[in-house]
């Protein structure tokens, strides 16, 4: 039997902090969603460890975990392939994860507590250091850290598990999103201010309809949404002051 051709992705780090199998999901994921690994190539767990340059334990992990996110599929007599990426298939979870992250902004705000907020603040500030230093790179990854913990906040298994499931998605359509124009990376911010200051005021409608209008918004800058499909929410009003019982 011959051997499997070399798949087209980077050899890991040695000096990176993160486990093996995070890296290779990492870096599968990325090839996957940028066409390095396209939409029903074959893929081994010998090849790719080659490719990685790790043995295949962790690549065999990486695997299992891109299976659950719906970015590879076993077929029988053909094995693990890459699966249809397409602009439909990313129109259409992008939709899903709007409504998701806006249900999980409503919760947060309901449930979030002193030491989550002043954890989400501390990731704003880390944004904001990062978007005046032009570093989209680090841009995303504050951006990533904030949304889990409003997930996390939201003390819904279920909830967290479907936007886990969704993070290939979220991770391209961000990427693509915070590369799009200069102005976007402020335009993020900003957006991420709003979300946040609802979150403070404990605000669940007006905390849903920006987290929600956001994603949208970040779809269609990315190129993954057509125009025009963004809710109210972006301009809302401050946070509602709430009259305390008397």
């Amino acid at each position: 039997m011959s051997a499997a051709a070399p798949h087209p992705v980077e050899r890991l780090a040695e000096e990176d902090t993160l486990s093996l199998a995070e890296r290779a999901y990492r870096r599968l994921r990325d090839a996957i969603v940028q066409g390095t690994l396209a939409s029903g190539s074959r893929v081994s767990e010998r090849s790719l460890a080659q490719a990685l340059g790790i043995s295949a334990q962790p690549v065999r992990e990486a695997l299992r975990r891109l299976e659950q996110d719906g970015m590879v599929i076993t077929l029988p007599r053909r094995g693990t392939v890459v699966a249809e990426f397409g602009p439909a298939r990313q129109a259409e979870m992008g939709r899903i994860r709007a409504a998701l992250e806006g249900a999980a902004a409503a919760l947060a705000a309901e449930r979030a507590d002193a030491a989550a907020l002043a954890a989400l603040a501390t990731q704003l500030a880390a944004m904001r250091a990062a978007t005046e230093a032009g570093r989209p790179e680090r841009v995303s990854e504050a951006n990533e850290r904030f949304h889990a913990l409003i997930h996390a906040a939201t003390d819904n298994v279920f909830l967290i598990r479907s936007l886990a499931a969704l993070r290939a998605y979220d991770h391209f359509g961000r990427v693509r999103a915070l590369n799009a124009t200069p102005e976007e990376l402020p335009r993020a911010l900003a957006e991420h201010a709003g979300i946040l200051a609802a979150l403070q005021a404990r605000d669940p409608e007006t905390a849903e309809a920006r987290m929600r209008a956001h994603v949208l918004r970040s779809l269609e800058v990315g190129g993954l949404l057509p125009h025009g499909l963004k809710t109210q929410g972006l301009k809302t009003p401050g946070p509602k002051t709430r009259t305390p019982p008397v």
